[in-house]
């Protein structure tokens, strides 16, 4: 997978997309969440490579948190 988050343009957009399994979403931003994405002397954002413009790290968070919560409503309903 070649820079898959480059098509993308804000977390939740990884997050909610319909086709990608959990584990690569979850790849996906953790990467965004990188300190290699962190923007020169701006800590709080991230702009991965290809990215078109940077995004905030609590936003890539939340977007990561939102999986544990679609993960354990998934889990409770079996």
């Amino acid at each position: 997978m070649s820079q898959p988050f480059s098509r993308f343009l804000h977390p939740f957009d990884v997050a909610r997309h319909p086709r990608l399994e959990p584990e690569v979403k979850r790849a996906i931003l953790a990467s965004w969440a990188s300190d290699r994405s962190a923007v020169r002397d701006q800590p709080a954002l991230r702009k991965p490579p290809g990215a078109k413009r940077a995004v905030s790290i609590d936003d890539v968070l939340a977007a990561m948190r939102s999986l544990d919560g679609a993960t354990d409503r998934t889990t409770s309903l079996q």
